[in-house]
């Protein structure tokens, strides 16, 4: 009774064993698969907003030849689209609202080529984009900016920006613009911030005469760096290349950073959870060292016992990552689903789109996470069930069996 007692005992702590490892690894492809479906989805978000590359004049001022700059840009192989552009950040007021916000000016038919919003804007000429008519005063509103304000179509706003005056003091310069649209992006920094214009508009809001840079896109974003230098050398030092990546690339460097430390913090608890092996195995070499004396009478080597625990070791280890994997895509297939019930449940919002810039948990499971995760869940088993497997090969079976 006492032997099925400790029996018992041991397979309980092997059994916590396998189940800590297995927590570990679907926590560890579970979170890497949300980080992974953030980084896509803000991703995807930016580039349906931003230009892949922009061209602004090195001096900051109106571009000379708008035509012959998009004319060598788009000589350039990988650049499709090109758009004269606007941008500024002014003061958008409504009654006793007032708030700050990106002014982009752009030609409609143009702007509608370059960027994904812009096309959905302009609804192929027949959106809320084509309706801005040169110096009609029109204005298009992100959805946030729109409720920070409470403004509607047909509703009339303010621009203000600064002017300056003979003495050199700047002075506000106000003008009347009427809401044509709201747009939702999807996105809460651009939702609250950004607001389109026709470029004739701009260009005299600003006092610029015209265009101030260039907006691209290319047939590859991910080659938006390499691009932006090729760009630079063929337009020279009369020109500010900036391509998107450089726009966030804080951004992207934080969530680059907070992947690597989230991974290492839960390999660290995959290690612990596979180092319970030890125990578990050190506990069953203890309980059976007798079985092992007599093993050894009968001709069993040392090397033979070892690799007995060693592979109970590394089934355990097996089982763990095959359970972590597979309960790790079970949960990131469908946090879609599990988020929002949880949501429900609580009561409260897990990812408040100020914050996090989406109102969703995304999630992209990739294989080049999941497969160094489950390598490594199994390293960490193969290398804990050594010392083990080594002790139980050194039992010497005189001794045991005397004292039997």
């Amino acid at each position: 009774r006492r032997a099925g007692r400790r029996n018992g005992f041991v397979s309980f702590i092997a059994g916590v064993a396998v189940l800590g490892i297995a927590l570990g690894v679907a926590a560890l492809v579970v979170v890497l698969s949300v980080m992974n479906g953030f980084e896509h989805e803000v991703r995807a978000r930016m580039l349906d907003v931003i230009p892949h590359v922009e061209l602004v004049a090195a001096d900051g001022r109106a571009l000379a030849d708008p035509q012959r700059t998009m004319h060598e840009a788009l000589a350039t192989p990988g650049v499709v689209a090109a758009a004269p552009f606007v941008a500024a950040q002014v003061l958008i007021g409504r009654g006793d609202t007032l708030r700050g916000a990106l002014l982009r000016g752009v030609e409609p038919a143009a702007a509608a080529r370059v960027t994904t919003l812009a096309a959905r804007l302009d609804g192929a000429g027949g959106g809320p984009l084509a309706a801005l008519q040169p110096l009609g005063h029109g204005i298009i509103l992100g959805r946030e900016l729109a409720r920070a304000l409470d403004a509607r179509p047909g509703d009339g706003v303010a621009l203000v920006v600064p002017t300056h005056a003979s003495g050199g003091e700047a002075l506000p310069h106000t003008v009347a613009f009427t809401v044509l649209g709201i747009f939702d992006a999807g996105h809460y920094e651009y939702d609250s911030t950004l607001a389109y214009v026709r470029l004739e508009d701009a260009a005299a809001l600003l006092g610029t005469g015209g265009a101030t840079g260039i907006a691209l896109r290319l047939d590859d974003p991910l080659r938006a760096p390499t691009l932006a230098g090729v760009l630079a050398q063929r337009l020279g030092e009369a020109f500010y290349v900036r391509d998107w990546t450089m726009s966030n690339r804080t951004w992207f460097e934080a969530v680059q950073l907070q992947k690597r430390m989230l991974a290492l913090i839960l390999v660290l608890i995959v290690a612990v959870a596979a180092f319970n092996l030890v125990s578990t195995l050190v506990m069953t070499v203890t309980d059976k060292r007798a079985d092992i004396a007599i093993l050894r009478t009968l001709g069993a080597s040392p090397r033979s016992v070892m690799g007995i625990f060693f592979v109970q070791g590394a089934l355990s280890g097996v089982a763990g990552t095959i359970g972590g994997v597979a309960l790790g895509l079970l949960v990131a297939l469908n946090v879609g689903t599990l988020v929002p019930a949880i949501e429900r449940l609580l009561g409260t919002s897990l990812l408040p789109a100020s914050v996090y810039f989406i109102d969703h948990m995304p999630s992209e499971p990739r294989a080049g996470d999941i497969v160094p995760i489950a390598l490594a869940s199994l390293a960490l088993a193969f290398v804990a069930t050594l010392y083990p497997s080594w002790r139980a090969s050194r039992v010497e079976p005189a001794v045991e069996l005397r004292g039997e």
